[in-house]
């Protein structure tokens, strides 16, 4: 008497592909989710120091500012020039965005100057259209590693729209602590890191320069989690050892 294994593998084929379309239904979800609502980024340098931190993980907010081709990057060769539902980002937002001459790479800075204004650096202190910027001293810090010193002056900005930072100052005579005039174009924005002795940013030419609003990827909204550089994958218990819990969920301002 011999026995069919018909009616057995029809059945175990038919949980594997519907396996199949559950996963590439929640990998279609992901990527939708990831190009028109939210993307997440690690912070790799610490440019943006003390608000990021090397290891932080943020979540960038992609409708913020409407929707250009570096929204859906690595697609952007395949989109025009262009912003649909756009919105223009405020002084003082600290945003993703692909700089003209690196445009693969990713880079985070503060917005500083918006189109039609001058800015410029004089003896470490930020200028915006022919005036000083509220700087205040609030004292050294050991919150910006990477400089000559452990620890390094901290100051907190206020930009003319009220938006207030902190940054850091490495250096008292750096070479980009005196800088010539910059008229930011129409349609680009100035851009700085806040950590100002250890920032390429629009002060560099060859690296960002004037940022276009075509290139703008979205405003960094808060730290989703953020780990020191003890973690390691390849040690899993440093997830647990090298959990920042200060900077869980803190909103980036």
């Amino acid at each position: 008497m011999s026995m069919s294994t018909t009616g057995s593998s029809e059945p175990a084929m038919a949980v594997f592909w519907d396996n199949v379309k559950t996963i590439l239904y929640a990998l279609a979800l992901a990527m939708v989710l990831r190009f028109t609502i939210a993307q997440p980024f690690r912070i790799p340098s610490g440019s943006m120091q003390p608000t990021l931190a090397v290891g932080d993980y943020i979540v960038v907010t992609k409708w913020s500012y409407g929707y250009g081709r570096f929204s859906f990057a690595p697609l952007e060769g395949l989109l025009p020039h262009g912003r649909l539902f756009g919105s223009e980002p405020e002084r003082g937002d600290v945003v993703v965005f692909r700089p003209v001459p690196e445009p693969d790479r990713d880079f985070i800075k503060r917005v500083i100057g918006l189109p039609g204004d001058t800015i410029q650096i004089i003896n470490g202190a930020l200028h915006i259209n022919g005036e000083p910027v509220q700087r205040e001293l609030l004292g050294m810090t050991d919150e910006c590693p990477g400089g000559p010193r452990p620890e390094v002056a901290m100051y907190r900005e206020t930009l003319p729209n009220g938006v207030s930072y902190v940054t850091c100052d490495k250096l008292e005579r750096s070479e980009l602590d005196n800088t010539r005039v910059y008229e930011v174009p129409e349609g680009h924005y100035f851009m700085m890191g806040d950590d100002r002795d250890n920032s390429a940013d629009s002060r560099v030419p060859s690296v960002v320069g004037y940022v276009p609003y075509d290139n703008l990827v979205g405003p960094a909204q808060f730290v989703v989690v953020s780990f020191d550089e003890t973690t390691s994958l390849f040690r899993p218990w440093t997830l647990f050892t090298g959990f920042r819990g200060d900077r869980f969920l803190k909103a980036v301002e």
